[in-house]
């Protein structure tokens, strides 16, 4: 696959990405190589990088535990503890091997340990490869609140080995299947056509998709790095959607979503939204609707849910002065951004989700 050009990186695919590896990973360039990877990708995608990775640069690597849950402050002492403990310095590179809290936390260390080193992602989840190790947004959350402490800073490089995905359970996979639905809504409505019929997809049909998918983000980040303007597109069904994830993070009786399955449901939600006030018809919502209830389970939501979160878009890093700004469909394809809703329509937009 072809190579795509950010601002100031390249994402790299498959061989051609180790290629480019070991000619950034010299010992004039750095000093020592650390790896950060959580319990799943020691074990599983570990062993494949390490097969791969030609460098004579001594290598230490950092293991955390799995889960969302270890996406925060408290994760990154232990992190810049450990990096200071192995002799980590300045001219250090931290490679993050795994899912997106990886990439997040990962970059956010890296970031910020000896006022920044630099870093390197390598995503082994579909939603990683698509979404979280594209962009330069590093951080953690701040309680069950998402992504409220962070910067952004792009990666030295960002590596797709698409044989990763071969580790993942399908409700990874799913995951990150909502980040690439997101694309198609919000930027190209030929490329949301082609999810239409999920039964016929082959890995090659996958990887062209995960590389188109790439290829959206970063045209959309290349414009606008710092989400002053259009990046906010890429805030489609995240308002609710980091709502109900941090909830459910947040009561031991439910059951924690992934990030694409709370995604998912916020995609519909905003949906609709977005036909309520006529900015999208209603066949195209209940297309939006169909597709995606057929990819992911339905979430059962109580009234006192709802309620709950509804509370909690007034936490969401993305509002302004005290406004919830969500980002809306103008038909398939295309985008309004910094747009309001008042509760009630979020209710019946809940209402409508459970029918």
């Amino acid at each position: 696959m072809q190579t795509i050009t950010a601002t100031q990186y390249s994402v790299y695919f498959d061989l051609e990405g180790y290629e480019t590896l070991a000619e950034l990973l010299i010992p004039s360039r750095y000093s020592k190589i650390f790896i950060l990877v959580d319990e799943n990708t020691s074990q599983y995608c570990l062993p494949h990088l390490l097969n791969n990775l030609v460098t004579e640069i001594e290598i230490e690597i950092i293991e955390l535990e799995v889960g969302e849950i270890h996406k925060n402050i408290e994760t990154c002492t232990e992190v810049w503890g450990a990096l200071s403990e192995l002799g980590g310095d300045r001219k250090s590179v931290l490679i993050n091997l795994g899912g997106g809290v990886i990439s997040d936390l990962g970059g956010f260390v890296a970031c910020t340990f000896k006022r920044g080193i630099d870093f390197i992602n390598i995503p082994t989840t579909l939603l990683s490869m698509v979404d979280a190790s594209i962009g330069g947004k590093n951080g953690v959350d701040l309680g069950n609140l998402k992504n409220q402490i962070g910067i952004i800073r792009e990666p030295k490089a960002v590596i797709v080995d698409t044989q990763f995905l071969n580790t993942l359970p399908q409700n990874e996979m799913r995951s990150g299947l909502a980040e690439m639905l997101k694309h198609g809504l919000i930027f190209d409505n030929k490329y949301w056509d082609k999810f239409k019929d999920l039964k016929d997809l082959h890995t090659d049909d996958l990887n062209n998709l995960i590389h188109q998918s790439i290829q959206i983000k970063n045209t959309i980040v290349c414009e606008d790095l710092t989400e002053n303007g259009i990046r906010k597109s890429l805030n489609f069904g995240h308002t609710l959607g980091h709502a109900i994830e941090s909830y459910f993070l947040e009561k031991n009786a439910k059951t924690t979503l992934l990030h694409g399955e709370a995604i998912a449901v916020g995609m519909i939600l905003e949906s609709y939204i977005s036909k309520e006030k006529n900015l999208l018809t209603n066949e195209e919502y209940q297309e939006i609707k169909y597709i995606i209830n057929d990819v992911f389970e339905k979430i059962e939501f109580t009234p006192f849910d709802i309620e709950k979160i509804i509370e909690l878009l007034i936490f969401d890093k993305k509002n302004e002065f005290g406004k919830v700004k969500f980002t809306l469909l103008d038909g398939i394809g295309k985008i309004k951004i910094n747009q309001e809703s008042d509760n009630t329509l979020i209710y019946n937009a809940f209402k409508d989700y459970s029918i």
